[in-house]
């Protein structure tokens, strides 16, 4: 699962048979403290996300798992609309090493 923000929306005249009744929303996929990263791509709307919206997306096979047709042609699909990221900027990565210290 990764994060992305939705910044457009794709129009298809002609779609395949499985992808009727969804959005194509064009997302930006982001790194670390939400900045760019990478070329934008096109997904599936799963959960109906709006242009702006900070939204979690899968790829490959799971990202057609979340259509009505698990067999649908679907590379990239938005999973779910975030509401909130909080970073802890003290990670603690041995958590045994700092009870250590406490026990000296």
């Amino acid at each position: 699962m990764q994060l992305a923000r939705v910044i457009g929306t794709v129009v298809a005249t002609q779609k395949d048979p499985g992808l009727k009744g969804y959005k194509i929303l064009m997302i930006q996929p982001l790194a670390d403290e939400l900045k760019p990263s990478g070329s934008p791509i096109a997904a599936i709307d799963a959960v109906q996300a709006g242009p702006g919206e900070l939204v979690h997306w899968v790829t490959a096979r799971e990202a057609a798992l979340v259509m009505d047709d698990s067999f649908a042609p679907v590379d990239a699909a938005i999973t779910g609309i975030v509401d909130q990221v909080n970073q802890e900027i003290n990670v603690i990565k041995d958590k045994n090493g700092i009870f250590e210290e406490k026990g000296e």
